[in-house]
């Protein structure tokens, strides 16, 4: 950001230094939020990653439960003796059914972890709108300094405190 440099025609304006100060303050709001909103967004990136991870070991744990499906009915299929196949028989249906269950556990941990980066988002969106006004909050207020028109840190100021409602908002999911 560039500075703002007072010329000395413009010291004896008293309001040159509380838009000063104006600015100063919005701009460690600004500096604030857009932290948080980095944050946020680097929260809602390792959900998502989480979150991917988990569906990949549920549809590892879906494909193991296939595979010993699979596999049974073709001991059924190709062995007629049933006393022969007793053993291998029991033990693919425990597997499958290990799996299955097992899966059940991991599909719910996923659909969490999609929670919380749907969360996470929605926090992130906010202080991303906060940023937005905040940073045109700054640029309004630093207007003063150009054009000596009173209006501009006045809608500096409520674009101000609109980023910073968010920016709180933001935090208070």
């Amino acid at each position: 950001m560039t500075e703002i440099e007072v010329k000395p025609e413009h010291a004896a304006d008293p309001n040159t230094r509380r838009v000063g100060i104006l600015v100063g303050v919005v701009g460690i709001l600004l500096s604030v939020i857009t932290i948080a909103s980095h944050r946020a967004h680097t929260e809602a990136v390792i959900h998502r990653t989480e979150s991917n991870d988990q569906w990949a070991f549920y549809q590892a744990k879906k494909i193991r439960e296939y595979t010993s499906d699979a596999a049974l009915t073709l001991l059924l299929a190709l062995e007629p003796d049933q006393a022969k196949v007793e053993a291998p028989l029991h033990k693919l249906e425990a597997a499958r059914d290990k799996y299955a269950d097992e899966a059940k556990g991991i599909m719910k941990e996923a659909q969490a972890k999609d929670i919380e980066q749907k969360v996470e988002e929605r926090r992130a969106l906010r202080f991303d709108i906060g940023e937005g006004l905040l940073e045109l909050g700054l640029v309004l207020c630093s207007l003063y300094f150009l054009a000596r028109k009173s209006f501009f840190p006045a809608f500096g100021i409520v674009a101000s405190i609109a980023g910073t409602a968010l920016g709180i908002w933001g935090w208070m999911l």
